[in-house]
């Protein structure tokens, strides 16, 4: 397999350093020294594994990208930035024609879909990057789709910390309501617990210091009517490890699929799971 050019955007961002730097040491992979980044970034540079990476800031991408490709030829895109800059990011990689793996969270979920659609290109769109996860959504969702009602009458409490930087509510927690309503259960995404102060969660939630600064913790609990059942799942992810290694794959997923000719196709963490 030839190497693949990768562009991580959101650099120096702590997910997107992390997997710039898997690809640094991965042979598969080649980063491309530079980065699209956010406009309270005052930095222009940056360093990854001993490579000197320019960021490139909203304003300046339009000018600079078509030099970018014509210097480092054709790449793939990660894009790690803030959930507000989500479908315009995504526009940009369509309308310069960059294939692209997102796994930010936020944004219309149904305009990225369109505008991958009615691309050029090829896409891997997930608010999860997390392989063994999003496996089990997969599970929830086919509970969902083939016993609907299964948990009718429970009452249900969803609880989700991250950390304090991030702007959104876990795009996993507003997925999983979704299955838990089909399988019968009244609640809103809006009713999700978010916790972001880390004093609570140390103290409520016993996460350990040194992942404050990085962590998914969820709880969903289901309670029966009669107060008699009690079912209660849970995901505690510490760090950012997991997440990195799931980008590797998508990146390897979509990388087959843009040498095989896919065009305007936006495909999930689930389409990436089934190849492996």
């Amino acid at each position: 397999m030839s190497t693949i050019n990768v562009m991580v955007n959101g650099l120096p961002g702590n997910l997107a350093r992390l997997v710039a730097g898997h690809l640094s040491k991965d042979g598969r992979f080649k980063l491309v020294p530079y980065s699209l980044t956010g406009p309270e970034i005052q930095e222009t540079g940056c360093s990854v594994s001993n490579i000197s990476v320019q960021l490139i800031q909203a304003d300046q991408r339009d000018s600079q990208i078509e030099q970018i490709k014509q210097s480092q030829g054709a790449f793939l895109s990660v894009d790690f930035t803030h959930p507000s800059a989500v479908n315009s990011n995504a526009e940009f990689y369509c309308r310069f024609g960059l294939p692209f793996v997102m796994g930010t969270t936020g944004g219309d979920c149904q305009k990225l879909e369109a505008t991958v659609v009615s691309s050029s290109i090829a896409a891997v769109i997930a608010p999860n990057m997390a392989k063994q996860i999003v496996g089990f959504q997969a599970m929830m969702e086919y509970a969902a789709d083939n016993f609907p009602g299964l948990f009718r009458g429970y009452t249900l409490n969803v609880k989700e910390s991250h950390q304090r930087g991030k702007a959104d509510t876990s795009g996993t927690a507003k997925a999983m309501v979704g299955y838990f309503n089909k399988l019968g259960v009244a609640f809103s995404t809006e009713d999700i617990v978010k916790v972001r102060e880390p004093e609570d969660q140390k103290a409520q939630w016993g996460i350990p210091d040194e992942y404050l600064s990085g962590h998914g913790w969820h709880t969903y609990t289901l309670v029966s009517e009669d107060q008699t059942v009690r079912f209660e799942f849970t995901h505690n992810v510490n760090g950012r490890e997991v997440y990195a290694r799931g980008t590797v794959d998508a990146l390897l997923y979509l990388f087959e699929k843009v040498q095989t000719g896919t065009r305007g196709k936006m495909f999930t963490m689930i389409d990436v799971l089934k190849n492996i």
